[in-house]
Order: C-alpha cells, then sequence, then structure tokens
C-alpha cells in the first residue's frame, strides 16, 4: 500500500484525529494511531499533529503504508445473542453515514438502570455499527414499554445536533394511545407541571410522577412545566379512544400522568391507571378486559426533524406493536383512516 493524502470532507464534519482515522481504517488499533502520529508519519496539512488533535473539513491528511487487515471479525457483536442481533437490526426503519432510526420494541428499555437487567437497546446498539468503528449513541429515550420512533446518532457531531433539536422543540413528535373513556373536549392541551412522587419502595412510587395545577406550581418548586396536545382520532361509544398525543415538552412518563390526570389513562398502564376494576373515566381503568392485550398501549408514532446535516426535513412513522396491531384489528381501526398528524389541522 502507498502513501494516500486524504482529504476530510463536510459529512465528516470536526472531529478527533483518532476517531477520523479509525471510523475510515478499522482495523487499526487505538495504539498503532498513537504511533504514527507520535513517529511523524499521519500529518494533517503536512505538519505533525497528535491523536488527539481535531480535523475539520477540508484539510488534507497523510495516511503512510498501513498493515494489511486481519482476518474479518466475528459478526455478531460479544455479549449479544444472534437471535437479539436480529431482533435489533430488524428494528431498523432508516439508516445513512450519520444517523440510525428504529421501532423499539415495548418491552425493551432505551438503557440500562435500576431493575432494567443487562438487555437494553443502548447495549444491544453494538449490533447497530454497520461498519463503524463505534456504537451509535441515543439521542433521547422511550419507557421500557412504550414502542416506536427511536434516533440514535452515528458520529458526536450529529448527537450534539440532535440533541439540540430536540432540546429546542425544533422537532415534532406524535404518539398513538388507547385510553379509557372519551375525553370532553375532543381535543386540546394539558398543562399540569410533574414532579417525582416521594420515597421509594416495591411499588416503583419513586419513580412515578405526580401532576401538578398549573396555578399552585410556585408551591412545588421541584415540579417542572409541563405541557401535552391531544387529539381524539376514533372512539368505541363511551369506553375507549383512539388518541394522537403530541408532547410539546419532554418530562418523564408525561403523556401517561397527563391522561390519567384527566381521567383518561391510556390502556395498560397499571402505574398511573390502576386496575380494570376501578372506575376512571368512563367507569373503566387501565384494563378493559376480554381480549384487549393488558400491554401499554402507547407507541411513539412519528417524529418529524430536519437531518443535521443535508438539513432537509424527514417524517419517520413506525408500524404498531404486535399487541396494538390486535386491539386495533379487534375494534375495526384502520391506520390509513385517520390523518398522519392531526394537529396540523387545527394550527
Amino acid at each position: 500500500m502507498t502513501v494516500q493524502n486524504l482529504t476530510v470532507t463536510e459529512d465528516e464534519g470536526e472531529q478527533r484525529l483518532d476517531k477520523w482515522l479509525r471510523r475510515r481504517f478499522p482495523h487499526l488499533t487505538q495504539g498503532a494511531v498513537e504511533k504514527l502520529c507520535r513517529t511523524g508519519q499521519i500529518r494533517v496539512d503536512k505538519g505533525r499533529v497528535k491523536a488527539a488533535d481535531r480535523v475539520a473539513p477540508g484539510q488534507v491528511v497523510r495516511i503512510p503504508p498501513l498493515p494489511p487487515e486481519g482476518p474479518p471479525a466475528d459478526p455478531r457483536p460479544q455479549g449479544i445473542s444472534a437471535a437479539d442481533a436480529r431482533m435489533i437490526q430488524g428494528a431498523v426503519l432508516y439508516k445513512d453515514e450519520h444517523m440510525i432510526v428504529l421501532n423499539k420494541p415495548a418491552g425493551l428499555p432505551s438503557q440500562g438502570g435500576s431493575g432494567q437487567g443487562d438487555r437494553h437497546v443502548d447495549g444491544l446498539a453494538e449490533a447497530l455499527k454497520f461498519g463503524y468503528k463505534d456504537k451509535p449513541k441515543l439521542v433521547h429515550r422511550l419507557d421500557k414499554d412504550t414502542s416506536g420512533v427511536l434516533m440514535l446518532a452515528r458520529t458526536d457531531r450529529v448527537a450534539r445536533a440532535l440533541s439540540e433539536a430536540l432540546r429546542h422543540r425544533n422537532a415534532r413528535k406524535i404518539y398513538w394511545a388507547v385510553v379509557a373513556g372519551v375525553p370532553h373536549p375532543r381535543q386540546g392541551s394539558i398543562k399540569f407541571g410533574l414532579e417525582k412522587a416521594p420515597g421509594r419502595g416495591r411499588g416503583g412510587e419513586g419513580e412515578k410522577m405526580l401532576c401538578v395545577h398549573p396555578a399552585k406550581m410556585a408551591d412545588h418548586p421541584e415540579a417542572k412545566r409541563a405541557h401535552t396536545d391531544f387529539f381524539t382520532l376514533w372512539f368505541l361509544g363511551t369506553r375507549l379512544s383512539w388518541m394522537a398525543l403530541e408532547p410539546i415538552t419532554g418530562r418523564t412518563h408525561q403523556l401517561r400522568a397527563h391522561m390519567a390526570e384527566i381521567g383518561h389513562p391510556i390502556l395498560g398502564d397499571g402505574k398511573y391507571g390502576g386496575s380494570e376494576t376501578e372506575n376512571l373515566g368512563d367507569g373503566w381503568g387501565a384494563g378493559a378486559g376480554g381480549e384487549l392485550s393488558k400491554k401499554l398501549h402507547l407507541h411513539a408514532r412519528s417524529l418529524t426533524i430536519e437531518h443535521p446535516i443535508t438539513k432537509k426535513l424527514m417524517t419517520f412513522t413506525a408500524p404498531l406493536p404486535d399487541h396494538m396491531a390486535r386491539t386495533w384489528k379487534l375494534l375495526d381501526w384502520k391506520e390509513d383512516d385517520v390523518p398522519a398528524d392531526p394537529f396540523a389541522v387545527i394550527r
């Protein structure tokens, strides 16, 4: 192999030299990169550099003859079963060299934590490298039992851009849910603040969020303002409603706590809606009984966001999980019978 002079592209952005090199040449070890820099064999714009120095678009990197690649690595990431690798790869809705979008399965945590175990999206992301040296990084989360659109960034630059867009609300998220009863009015906003319940315990009390009336926020310094818009897409008598929910803010358990607070808990949400025997909403609790699944009926249906590199506005839509698809079939609800973005109609 001969000497190469490679130009850092706009798509690669500004990043550490060692990371840039190892994405271009995955077989290089960190030790090899540092040695090549220390001995002056790798240069940027003809100058000597360190592995931790940053490169920017337009700079030219001199690459000396490199050792040949070794035998191909085991395609299955260490510590991840073949079944889990197939599962998480099969959940991919979209991928390019900058980002990956998943349809997260219900029941799979986004990250590890208290009581979450070792099997979660962040851990399984080792199976989502698709040729990159580093695993993609989560830029937001979904509750364990919530399914749907979840984004990961393949580079630090893209992670920062996507996180910034989400933090400044330059993204539209629409969730679908089934709730007890029929909200009146059929569309509107919920603006109760949210604060963590005191204490902990076997029932998960410490992980539950309590709603605070907007007029009483001053009395609850730990509460954070929260805002959810809702739209009733379809309903079954007075029993159940198919809702579109848009979280304007992004608080923990926001949609679940807000819907329960107005008397219409999400189907399958035992934490906020109680049991099916409790008289919440129109006589229904978190469970409707019969053939309907007892799993949480909350799904991140779509996300619209500007691509961090191309600046193109993109919308990602996730199919319903199996247990919600069965409910839709049982109730004869059709996904194509409702607008993809009902909030656009009323704004």
